[in-house]
């Protein structure tokens, strides 16, 4: 290649383009809608990656949640027959985590996780979207690291007399005291009376209400008489939904405690050397592990589908660029008989087909980019626009061009000039 034409052939590849403005806006199309595609996808995507990711580590990176089962299960192939075999966790077990020496304080909770259950909250002659039930011990708060924007949460005297009192998320709040103070007001959740005394803070959200702030919180006393659960006693072939956080002493490493209260929970459920586990520890880096394993597959799945439609314009540049040789097959037999060679040839039409998907991913990546930030403006909807996604963009639909550019800048580097001459 004499590089001293490559300037050349650059700027005779950008006049044929704007030569035929139509021709080129439509081949373009496709790569601009691919480009598109995945740029959006790729920071809705992202964006709610952190912002779950933030929900999270809300319980702290030091929290070890002890669970009858949970998705880390499911994951290694239990099955769900294996699952019910399992006995289940009772109070006698927080009291029992609570005395080991690397722990400071232990928390139960029901209905956070699987098993959650669904009321609406009535007052006057409102009443909410139907809300997560959660129901725990006064330790809660202090575990998860939250804060109340008023009132109190509720004390050890009233979850042991299983008063009747709860406190409220934002979502609550705001759909039935938006301008009124909620401490002391008397609500129903589904059937029963419960007096409200508290409003937590807003928690760590996707910017837009997805559950977050969806929730009341009820002594677990309460929430066994209202339900008729009883969790006092270990059973086995049903899912209780007991939860047991437990909170390592300051200094403590927590694989340290995380080592002590497997030990002890092993004893306690009675199993052997040789046996497995039948309890979950879970942690937040190991849910946080497990959420990145499904978000990946998530969005490989949205990227490949939406390189369909890169592959579509793909197809589309490579149908024009074919048109466009046998169009000029006789300039081209003019360029080899006045000396051109077949790779400066070849370099031409390379490099048209090139242009043509690089802008289109430079217009697909601006695109991409405002329907993003579009839709966090209306929405809320958090967006994440990381550099990575622009060079996915810009490489994908360079390699398009040259891909599919590649089979009709040969088929004109090879054309015989005198053949080419004589073409009609």
């Amino acid at each position: 290649m004499r590089w001293a034409l490559f300037g050349e052939i650059f700027v005779m590849s950008w006049d044929t383009l704007k030569a035929n403005k139509l021709r080129s806006a439509l081949t373009v199309l496709g790569i601009v809608i691919g480009i598109t595609s995945i740029v959006g996808i790729t920071s809705l995507v992202r964006g709610v990656d952190d912002s779950i990711k933030s929900l999270l580590q809300q319980g702290g990176p030091d929290t070890i949640t002890v669970m009858q089962f949970s998705g880390l299960s499911m994951m290694s192939g239990l099955s769900f027959q294996e699952v019910l075999k399992r006995p289940s966790l009772t109070p006698a077990d927080a009291e029992a985590l609570e005395q080991l020496p690397s722990v400071l304080i232990t928390d139960l909770m029901l209905g956070g996780g699987f098993d959650t259950r669904q009321e609406r909250v009535f007052y006057r002659n409102q009443r909410t979207a139907p809300m997560a039930v959660i129901a725990t011990t006064d330790r809660w708060m202090y575990i998860n690291q939250l804060q109340m924007e008023s009132g109190r949460f509720f004390t050890a005297q009233e979850v042991q007399r299983r008063q009747p009192v709860v406190v409220v998320g934002q979502t609550v709040k705001t759909s039935l005291f938006d301008n009124l103070d909620a401490i002391g007001k008397q609500v129903r959740i589904g059937l029963a009376p419960y007096t409200v005394i508290g409003v937590m803070a807003a928690r760590p959200s996707l910017g837009v209400d997805l559950g977050a702030d969806s929730f009341v919180v009820i002594p677990h006393t309460t929430y066994q008489k209202r339900y008729g659960v009883r969790i006092n006693q270990m059973t086995r072939g049903r899912l209780s939904g007991v939860m047991i956080a437990v909170l390592p002493r300051e200094g403590v490493p927590r694989d340290q405690a995380l080592r002590e209260v497997e030990q002890l929970m092993r004893v306690r459920h009675g199993l052997r050397l040789d046996q497995p586990n039948d309890f979950d520890l879970v942690t937040s880096d190991a849910v946080i592990a497990l959420y990145e394993q499904i978000s990946q597959a998530f969005f490989l799945a949205l990227v490949v589908l939406s390189s369909i439609a890169l592959m579509v314009g793909g197809i589309g540049v490579m149908s024009i660029m074919t048109i466009s040789v046998t169009e000029r097959t006789r300039e081209i037999g003019v360029r080899k008989a006045l000396g051109a060679r077949r790779v400066e040839v070849l370099w031409q039409f390379l490099l048209e087909a090139t242009f043509l998907t690089s802008l289109g991913g430079v217009l697909g990546i601006v695109i991409g980019s405002l329907v993003g930030l579009s839709v966090h403006w209306f929405t809320g909807f958090p967006v994440s626009l990381p550099w990575w996604s622009f060079a996915i963009g810009i490489g994908f639909s360079a390699g398009v061009g040259i891909f599919f550019g590649m089979v009709p800048a040969v088929r004109a580097s090879r054309l015989d000039p005198i053949e080419a001459l004589r073409y009609e």
